[in-house]
């Protein structure tokens, strides 16, 4: 199983493109759309969202992650390994939350082979994806192992208290796991106190919230409204966690 995060967007030919590399390298591995519209240049608010997303999925899958501003640039191309999962992606923090919260062994390799092809904009389609597509047939990482500690964002925080995501409701999931948050909590969003919900139904329409969403983050929601409209929340709008 091959699982693509990315910010490739959901119009245009990227997604596409990388598939057919996936789909001519490794023809019967599975391909799973998991996010096409992860944080836009922003590995740091896409470490958390990935992270939240990847225990549902068995060990040996293998994860293209792309969120690559630096595409081009001095960034190292790798592969991780994380409690029996393989992550082929670029080296810029994307894989930091992954292998903060890895219950077994982490590992990493750097890329060190290149195709014959490699445009200077495209890694998704002309690097990252034959990679992902050789580790699906069970070969060895093409690079030489590094070692862990050269990578690591140890600045950043267990829990980013911010909206990391927009999904189609307008609904802002943030960088927090909901078990984090105290009993009774608040959150406060652009001036608004919102409290917790167990479901939409707690709240009437119109009322904001916030609640424990299906993957344990905290998710800031208005029943039968947007809060990216109504709380004025979009990726990267600050939360505070206010303790009753």
């Amino acid at each position: 199983m091959i699982v693509l995060f990315t910010d490739f967007g959901l119009g245009g030919p990227y997604t596409g493109q990388v598939k057919a590399v996936l789909r001519r390298a490794a023809p019967e591995a599975d391909i799973i759309d998991l996010f096409a519209d992860a944080p836009a240049h922003d590995p740091k608010a896409a470490a958390y969202l990935l992270a939240a997303y990847v225990e549902e999925f068995p060990r040996g899958t293998v994860f293209l992650c792309v969120v690559d501003p630096e595409v081009g640039g001095t960034r190292t191309p790798g592969v991780f390994m994380a409690d029996g999962r393989w992550y082929v992606g670029p080296e810029n923090g994307l894989l930091e939350i992954v292998l903060r919260r890895a219950g077994g062994t982490a590992r990493w390799w750097e890329i060190t082979w290149r195709p014959q092809r490699l445009s200077a904009t495209f890694h998704g389609r002309d690097l990252f994806a034959p990679v992902a597509a050789r580790m699906a047939l069970g070969e060895e990482p093409p690079g030489l192992e590094r070692p862990l500690e050269e990578i690591r964002r140890t600045d950043w925080p267990d829990d980013l208290a911010e909206v990391i995501f927009v999904d189609g409701f307008g609904n802002g999931i943030t960088g927090v796991r909901a078990a984090k948050v105290p009993g009774g909590a608040e959150i406060e969003v652009a001036g608004r106190r919102l409290k917790r919900a167990d479901t939409f139904l707690d709240f009437p329409p119109g009322e904001p919230f916030w609640y424990e969403n299906a993957n344990g983050l905290a998710e800031l929601a208005v029943n039968q409204g947007r809060a990216d409209r109504d709380l004025s929340s979009g990726i990267g709008t600050p939360i505070k966690i206010l303790a009753i």
